[in-house]
């Protein structure tokens, strides 16, 4: 018998007296659904609205997160939860969730990645993660699940946020809502799933050898003190002090790129600089001994970059039409193009999604490994089409 699939997308807005259960509503538009995951912005009852949507599916299984702003086919939006539905009997799935994650990084990663199908399920799969934004170098979750997956299974997802608080961020497994944690969804399908990663931004001069880092921090770039380095390419006088508000929006149009064997550059944002010690300190990890160059972008790249991420991920469908969307999307990117800009680049995502639902969130950190053992970006957007 020929297996059906089927992917819906629900929303509601904060102010709706049970947002939780009329976002469910919306989604589970057929029988049998086998995901749920679940973007909400921290400003909801979190504990309420899970509650509603895990009640009104008859407990189907659920992950999600908080976020930075939420993605669907009708455009951006802030104070509002979004559900996006699979079911039927093309897909099989399975879920799990690593608690107190940043301990240990890299063993969350490996212990959600055992939730994958095995192969005799589905021919096509993937690992979808939602990690806490605020628990440490993310790319340790992607060598965690590497290391038991391997290359021939790609991982995809984001980092939850907080609406730019950068406090805390939330985790959703189940009826649950958790914190310092990564939940994942393991999924195998019978049609293809495609994954799109681009950033759009341009090497700006030289490139630098990065001659001292370790963790987040990067303390020298060609043997000297890395902020002024950065600096001193910007045209900015290293004597002249720069305020933690001026460093940050200089940051958001110039992040770091990491040289890679192959494809774009990995994007490295950086969260500001230590006066002190005259070192960067960056969303995730700057290899020591690597090649970095200083980025710029602006709006009509990141554009440019958005059209081809969508199109890269439905390349991948192998000729199938689009059942669906998921769009991970990084927060620094929305500061980029400004409110207009973002409603402009979700209007080209739903284009090119040829009618098909969208879904994803504004995000502190993106995952798509598809190649290689990196997986983790920053300023990027990533996007995952399922046929």
């Amino acid at each position: 018998m020929r297996s059906s699939r089927w992917f819906a997308v629900g929303r509601a807005s904060g102010s709706d007296d049970q947002p939780g259960r009329h976002a469910v509503e919306q989604a589970l538009v057929g029988p049998d659904p086998r995901l749920l995951i679940v973007f909400c912005s921290e400003s909801l009852d979190l504990v309420e609205t899970v509650r509603q949507i895990h009640q009104r599916s008859g407990g189907a299984s659920l992950i999600g997160c908080s976020t930075a702003g939420e993605i669907a086919t009708n455009g951006p939006g802030d104070a509002s939860v979004l559900v996006a539905a699979f079911g039927g009997d093309g897909f099989s799935v399975s879920t799990a969730i690593a608690r107190d994650a940043s301990r240990n990084l890299r063993a969350a990663g490996k212990h959600v990645a055992g939730c994958l199908p095995s192969a005799d399920d589905r021919p096509h799969r993937a690992l979808l993660l939602l990690a806490d934004g605020l628990a440490g170098n993310q790319q340790e979750v992607v060598r965690g699940a590497y290391a038991v997956l391997g290359a021939g299974v790609p991982l995809v997802g984001g980092c939850a946020g907080d609406d730019l608080k950068m406090t805390r961020t939330f985790q959703m497994y189940g009826d649950e809502v958790v914190t310092d944690s990564v939940v994942a969804a393991g999924l195998a399908s019978d049609a293809p799933l495609g994954i799109g990663v681009r950033h759009g931004w341009r090497k700006l001069g030289e490139p630098m050898l990065a001659t001292s880092s370790g963790g987040d921090r990067v303390y020298e770039l060609n043997d000297e003190p890395a902020l002024d380095v950065y600096l001193d390419r910007l045209n900015h006088p290293v004597t002249t002090p720069l305020s933690p508000e001026e460093l940050a929006r200089t940051a958001l149009q110039h992040p770091l790129g990491l040289s890679r064997r192959e494809g774009e550059e990995q994007i490295r944002f950086i969260t500001g600089g230590d006066s002190t010690d005259r070192s960067l300190r960056c969303a995730a990890e700057v290899p020591q001994g690597g090649l970095v160059w200083i980025m710029e972008g602006d709006a009509e790249s990141v554009l440019t970059a958005t059209d081809a991420a969508c199109l890269d991920s439905l390349a991948a469908l192998d000729g199938n039409p689009p059942r669906g969307l998921l769009a991970f999307d990084c927060i620094a990117r929305r500061s980029v193009l400004g409110e207009q800009g973002i409603k402009a680049e979700i209007d080209r995502i739903a284009t090119i999604a040829r009618g098909a639902p969208v879904a994803g969130f504004y995000t502190y950190g993106e995952i798509a490994r598809t190649s290689g053992i990196s997986g983790f970006h920053n300023q990027t957007l990533v996007v995952l089409s399922i046929a």
